[in-house]
């Protein structure tokens, strides 16, 4: 199907079923599959849901790239709810992306924030909690562009796959600590000790990086600047406990395709 004036990018088919990652929402359930196929050609979707129906909601990327239907939740979020009980918390998600993880904290948390720096994923992210019925507050921030902002204060941060593409990742941090009142979950790449080739200084103190080049405002998976920095994890954990964050513990290291990657938990 064709419509006219829409951008045809990278759509799962209607004809393909999915039996794993099925999630009942009445509001998608209840779509026709024309009308189901209009939703996912609206906007430049870059991930996808399924339905109880096993219908995709949303795109892909590329092959291999979000080209599966996404968990929800997300064993990150599950691990959070473990360690912090969500039930009664406000969450601050810093990088909302197309909403996925969002709906996952409205169904466990107090109140959600969710923010990203591209306007299309605000609107993704409005749409697709609006079809799952939770509400959020959803707003465009550029973190790195405010020091701050009564938008940015809760009690819990939700930041996955942000901090690795920040220009200055470590006045960042030492922000976080004055916008947080209970702890973070955080899961980035960070640079290894031979790979930190970088150095600049924030407030007298230097810290050591890995230069990485960005794919700019244009590139969905990339930070919104030109380059980015990737801390060492010394450094990453040094910053939060410099915030407040007394206890940052590593939860698990990966080593994927672009680097090492860490998951953690700094609390008060």
């Amino acid at each position: 199907m064709r419509i006219p004036g829409i951008r045809r990018l990278g759509r799962p088919s209607l004809h393909d079923r999915y039996d794993e990652g099925q999630t009942a929402s009445e509001l998608i359930d209840r779509l026709s599959d024309d009308d189901l196929e209009r939703l996912n050609a609206l906007l430049p979707w870059r991930a996808f849901t399924v339905d109880s129906r096993g219908r995709p909601f949303g795109g892909t990327a590329w092959r291999g790239k979000r080209d599966r239907p996404s968990e929800l939740p997300d064993r990150r979020i599950l691990l959070f709810q473990e360690r912090f009980d969500l039930s009664d918390k406000h969450v601050l998600e810093v990088g909302c992306f197309e909403g996925i993880h969002t709906i996952a904290l409205c169904r466990l948390a107090e109140r959600v924030t969710a923010v990203d720096a591209r306007v299309e994923n605000v609107a993704k992210t409005i749409v697709r909690c609006g079809l799952f019925d939770v509400r959020p507050r959803v707003a465009v921030c550029d973190v790195e562009a405010v020091e701050d902002d009564d938008l940015l204060h809760a009690d819990l941060c939700h930041h996955v796959g942000v901090l690795y593409h920040l220009d200055d990742p470590a006045t960042h941090l030492r922000r976080l600590g004055t916008w947080i009142s209970r702890g973070v979950m955080l899961d980035t790449h960070y640079a290894r000790d031979e790979d930190a080739s970088g150095e600049y200084a924030v407030d007298g103190e230097r810290f050591r990086y890995r230069p990485y080049r960005e794919g700019g405002r244009r590139d969905v998976f990339s930070g919104i600047r030109p380059s980015s920095k990737w801390l060492r994890l010394d450094d990453i954990e040094a910053l939060l406990r410099g915030g407040g964050f007394a206890t940052v513990e590593i939860v698990e290291k990966r080593d994927e395709r672009n680097g090492p990657r860490v998951l953690l938990f700094a609390e008060r």
